[in-house]
């Protein structure tokens, strides 16, 4: 997966944008962040329960791993892109937005 991969599967989500955060890509929904990109483009990051990180680095591991410091522990997860299917990514981008999106929106979402 590169990252325009990415970068389409986020923003094949309903109401997403992408926009600048710190000099690297993130994609927000109801003005909050989703789901970012390192600027290499090689790994995201994605907006996670401390719940859901434990289940996906269990089902995957080394594909997905904690963020560094208290974004980690409040389950903010890397994705490493070169190693990611587009299922994988898929999946985790919709956690991502659902944990992020206005009630309403989940609703009427993936």
């Amino acid at each position: 997966m590169t990252g325009e991969d990415f970068r389409r599967l986020a923003l094949a989500l309903p109401q997403a944008v992408e926009q600048g955060h710190r000099n690297h890509p993130d994609f927000r929904v109801g003005g909050k962040i989703f789901a970012t990109l390192d600027g290499a483009e090689r790994r995201g990051a994605l907006k996670l329960t401390p719940d859901q990180q434990e289940v996906l680095m269990a089902a995957e591991p080394g594909l997905f791993n904690p963020a560094a410091g208290a974004w980690g522990a409040r389950g903010w997860t890397h994705i490493e892109l070169p190693g990611a299917d587009e299922g994988a990514a898929r999946s985790a981008l919709a956690m991502a937005w659902r944990n992020t999106a206005p009630k309403a929106l989940v609703g009427a979402g993936p």
